[in-house]
């Protein structure tokens, strides 16, 4: 490839099997390895990830987005997409539509013997307010800045802490 060709590949090329993979563990009940693809790109919208879920684990807490859409693509393996309070069997091949507001919680949950591995891809609406149904906290977040950090993120239970309207105002 020429320079060029070679400078458009890295700004708009990822290849999840060649990506290094990062492990997001907490034991008992979350152990996948993943991968963020775009950051780098030139995509200022859209976000990928890929996932490997070992048996019996998930990926991360059940959920909901108040910004942002999912899809999530499965390649290989099969097991269960906790949503909206159901449990929907997923396999190889399937495409879950997942769209932003609290009628969608949602959480893939490798309940197979053999890893199940994923695509997510996201909307990436920023500024980006996540509620975790099962331990009643809340995440809000602006968007990463360049330097990887944010402007804002806060991860705290509702009712918790809370602060009144006028607190510290003048």
């Amino acid at each position: 490839m020429n320079d060029r060709a070679q400078a458009l590949a890295a700004l708009l090329i990822r290849n999840f099997h060649e990506a290094e993979l990062k492990p997001f563990q907490r034991p008992p009940n979350y152990d996948a390895r993943g991968v963020r693809l775009a950051p780098g790109t030139a995509a200022r919208k859209l976000g990928a990830s890929y996932d490997i879920v070992e048996p019996g684990k998930c990926t991360c807490p059940y959920h909901l987005h108040f910004a942002q859409e999912e899809m999530f693509i499965v390649l290989e393996g099969h097991g269960t997409l906790r949503v909206a309070g159901e449990l929907l069997p997923i396999k190889a091949g399937d495409v879950m539509f997942i769209p932003a507001g609290p009628e969608y919680s949602h959480q893939i949950l490798n309940t197979s013997d053999a890893p199940i591995k994923y695509l997510s891809i996201s909307t990436m609406e920023q500024p980006e307010v996540c509620l975790y149904p099962d331990s009643g906290k809340f995440m809000a977040e602006t968007e990463r800045r360049a330097d990887g950090g944010r402007d804002f993120e806060a991860i705290r239970k509702a009712g918790e802490g809370d602060l009144d309207y006028w607190h510290d105002e003048p």
